[in-house]
């Protein structure tokens, strides 16, 4: 450890928690679970409407930013160049978010708000009411609040670090607020308890991706979805993102970004050509209605009123998960923004990705609706079976499913891969001192001590506590997470009320323009 210029009081309280969670998975099984649902159940019952609330706080803050004076200003200052091509920061920002979830949600998700819809709404299950109900649904999840939770500190910590020359610290979207001071010690343990929900919540990704491909060699394959096979895939998703994280942003991440567009354009197409077209874009129309005319109402549903758990089950859940990603993620989303303008900004990290979770819902979540109510057989196979053989059942009934199966699990994986390898390199340089605009990437060291605990925990997790355990312990990191987003709102808001009181690298290049003419003149 001792070339890898850590920063000790970041990386070690994370890291070990870490550790020790995994072990104690590995030990006491039912007591980690228990403790981890008791601590979950508070948390949604007790803080849930805070999360709602929040979520719906970030949405209205990133339209007024957009409209505001601070839309104009260009990240970096005025001077700034673009450090990626327009077609690349778009490929990364989508592929480092929630795009990889929506490989496995986009068809499963679905079905369980069909057959299991709120009780307190009086929806029938499987009925056309309940359709529609699951696919607004998918679009609350999965569109404009999610990326909202995203965009806010991501943008407020771009302009920090590049216009206002503060640190490469979470710290530093507060700094509008608290100033220098921020840095110290609370800057420090902000950093690590960041550090560390982004860990675990990393972890439960993985798991998740790990039983999804491990569902689709089953299929395949015939070989039985074991600890063993988790393990060689686990190994394999390792080492391809570690490869890549050590490569650099310019790399290994911008060329599976590419890929990644790709493969994500081919597939939509073919599932919108080969299923139900028709129906999917019937219902897709009626239910985006349902959810703009429902939008206040469906985003402040707590279900308190008659004791209703699902909201706590589903939208408050999915809420304190993003939360907890997106403070680090909010490191990687903002430095590679550098030269582009604040709207830019927005339209990249915001308005393009939710129009993408838009159309691949409506698309995969409208061909797993249509064979459920024509069929009426998925809810028996999520109940009998599982999530993943939903999925691979959906996937069977479309045309070339031989074809269409395996290129599907290369989607997974290579969507995995990239979102993984972008948080990697921010994981890895929150935890390492010395990081600047000028010398950005952490050392390979630390990439591939992150990428390996990882690795090793997740496969620990869904071995020895399945991975509801470490889900629940990502979910609490959500608390510290939305505590520091709406305070990182209205450092937001201040900047935007007067964005060149902050804009200290344009006042430089101002600043050297003016000397660059006086020169001439004396010259």
């Amino acid at each position: 450890m001792k070339n890898l210029n850590l920063r000790h009081s970041v990386f070690w309280p994370p890291f070990l928690l870490l550790i020790a969670a995994a072990l104690f998975s590995f030990f006491n099984r039912d007591g980690f679970i228990k403790m981890a649902t008791d601590a979950n159940n508070w948390l949604l019952a007790n803080v849930g409407w805070l999360f709602s609330l929040g979520g719906l706080i970030m949405l209205v803050t990133v339209v007024g930013v957009y409209f505001s004076p601070l839309g104009k200003v260009k990240i970096g200052g005025k001077d700034a160049k673009p450090m990626l091509k327009l077609s690349n920061w778009l490929a990364i920002t989508l592929c480092t978010t929630i795009a990889s979830g929506v490989t496995f949600w986009g068809i499963v998700e679905p079905i369980y708000h069909v057959t299991a819809p709120p009780e307190s709404l009086g929806i029938e299950p499987n009925s056309a009411a309940a359709a529609i109900f699951s696919m607004s649904t998918m679009y609350l999840h999965w569109t404009v609040t999610p990326y909202a939770i995203y965009c806010v500190p991501a943008l407020m910590f771009a302009f920090a670090y590049y216009n206002m020359r503060k640190p490469f610290s979470l710290s530093s979207t507060l700094s509008p607020l608290f100033g220098d001071k921020i840095f110290g010690g609370w800057g420090k343990t902000i950093d690590a308890l960041c550090l560390y929900t982004l860990a675990l919540g990393m972890a439960a990704a993985m798991g998740t991706s790990i039983l999804n491909l491990a569902g689709g060699v089953n299929y395949l394959t015939g070989i039985a979805s074991t600890p063993s096979l988790w393990a060689i895939i686990s190994i394999v998703v390792m080492v391809t993102f570690i490869l890549s994280a050590s490569t650099g942003l310019m790399k290994g991440i911008r060329i599976l970004s590419d890929i990644n567009m790709k493969v994500y354009i081919v597939i939509v197409l073919f599932m919108f050509v080969a299923g139900p077209a028709a129906y999917i874009v019937n219902l897709g129309t009626e239910s985006f209605g349902n959810f703009v005319t429902h939008f206040f109402e469906k985003s402040l549903f707590t279900g308190a009123g008659a004791a209703d758990p699902w909201p706590q089950w589903w939208t408050v859940f999915y809420w304190a998960n993003w939360f907890s990603w997106a403070a680090i993620t909010a490191l990687f989303l903002g430095r590679i923004s550098y030269g582009y303008s604040v709207r830019a900004f927005i339209m990249v990290n915001f308005v393009f990705p939710s129009a993408f979770g838009a159309l691949w819902m409506t698309i995969f979540g409208g061909t797993a609706i249509h064979k459920q109510m024509t069929e009426g057989t998925l809810g028996d196979i999520l109940t009998n079976q599982g999530p993943e053989s939903v999925l691979y059942s959906v996937l069977a009934d479309v045309p070339l499913s031989s074809l269409v199966i395996p290129f599907y699990l290369f989607v997974v994986f290579i969507s995995f891969v990239t979102a993984s390898d972008s948080n990697i390199s921010a994981m890895g340089g929150i935890s390492s001192s010395g990081i600047t605009p000028e010398s950005p990437e952490a050392g390979l060291g630390i990439k591939v001590v992150w990428g390996a605990a990882i690795g090793i925990i997740s496969w620990i997790m869904i071995s020895f506590a399945k991975i509801d355990g470490i889900k629940m312990l990502s979910n609490l990191g959500g608390v510290p997470a939305l505590i520091l987003g709406l305070l990182t709102v209205f450092a937001l808001v201040k900047v935007a009320r007067n964005p060149e009181k902050y804009d200290i690298a344009s006042k430089d290049q101002n600043n050297e323009a003016e000397d660059t003419e006086d020169l001439k003149k004396v010259m």
